[in-house]
């Protein structure tokens, strides 16, 4: 619906879009389908892609010469395998700007991706500003961002928003049903109706180790922090960030919930505690739940930054503790 709304008026389709929305609803996919669609060689009527021409056929493999992807996946030369990385440099924003005074080489367009916008390095973002202001004709960049607050003023101002919306919940519920997950209803919950997030945290290992810390959680006098923490330290780097980005989307799940019963109203993201947060609701005062909130709001932000994650566990384990 996003997709074809924005290719409705193809005419007019602006050459820097930054579709946005909240974390694991399928942004960086309608991304891809938008370029897709404006590569396509016979597109529909709706203005979609038609998936079977030539130009579909590249931009599915990932092989499209008009399409380039800024990401933080990229091939590393020396093991030809793919390598994560913390920000989008400033020499593969340049990279993009040669890319884009290239003639197309199959008559259409050329496309630029950049996800997740809001980790391009300040000199990057810098760099992009001149293609945003003075685009060659028939280019078309796509930014994609689930923190646009943190996307530079100067290229947010030249950005057309595309604002992706929450699929229908029986939508989601049937995808999530197809994917083999168990209890759809109760990862959508998790996930706040995000059905990519919700995936992630269907899977049983993550669902064993959030009973672990829900436990924890609904006991916060009787807390130890050490321990608790200590379960962010399994795995290596990688992992470990991962360990901590879901605790910290626990947390910030389980602090709102504490927050809805306490205004009156019903757990919606952890269901299946919610007498566990009917009874901590009345001994937490509303200020200081706010605040505490936020800053795990923060601490998420700054998770794509190098860290230590047991550390920045402990701290908010220790913050959660005096609330109480």
């Amino acid at each position: 619906g996003a997709a074809r709304a924005a290719l409705a008026q193809r005419a007019s389709f602006p050459h820097a879009l930054l579709v946005h929305g909240p974390r694991g609803i399928g942004k960086h996919a309608l991304a891809l389908n938008l370029a897709q669609a404006l590569l396509c060689e016979a597109p529909r009527a709706d203005g979609l892609a038609c998936g079977e021409c030539a130009g579909c056929r590249y931009a599915v493999a990932g092989q499209h010469p008009d399409l380039m992807r800024l990401e933080l996946l990229i091939v590393d030369p020396e093991e030809d395998t793919l390598a994560a990385v913390e920000t989008i440099s400033i020499d593969r924003v340049r990279a993009l700007t040669q890319f884009v005074q290239l003639t197309s080489h199959r008559q259409r367009a050329k496309v630029a991706v950049i996800a997740p916008a809001e980790r391009m390095h300040a000199a990057a973002a810098n760099a992009l500003l001149k293609t945003l202001e003075e685009p060659p004709p028939g280019t078309f960049l796509i930014l994609v961002s689930d923190q646009p607050g943190r996307v530079p003023a100067t290229i947010l101002s030249r950005c057309r928003k595309l604002s992706a919306p929450l699929p229908a919940p029986a939508e989601a519920r049937a995808w999530l049903a197809a994917q083999g997950v168990a209890a759809p209803d109760l990862a959508l919950a998790q996930a706040a109706g995000a059905p990519i997030s919700a995936l992630a945290h269907a899977d049983p290992m993550v669902q064993a180790e959030r009973r672990a810390w829900l436990a924890a959680l609904g006991l916060p006098r009787r807390l130890s922090v050490p321990e608790l923490a200590a379960r962010i330290d399994a795995g290596g780097k990688d992992e470990r960030k991962a360990r901590l980005a879901h605790a910290l989307d626990w947390l910030i799940a389980w602090t709102a919930d504490l927050a809805r019963i306490a205004a009156g109203d019903a757990a919606r993201q952890n269901p299946d505690a919610a007498e566990l947060l009917q009874r901590l609701a009345t001994q937490v005062a509303p200020i200081a739940l706010f605040r505490y909130h936020r800053s795990l709001l923060r601490q998420r932000a700054l998770l794509a930054h190098p860290l230590q994650p047991r550390l920045v566990a402990e701290a908010v384990l220790i913050d959660y503790r005096a609330l109480f």
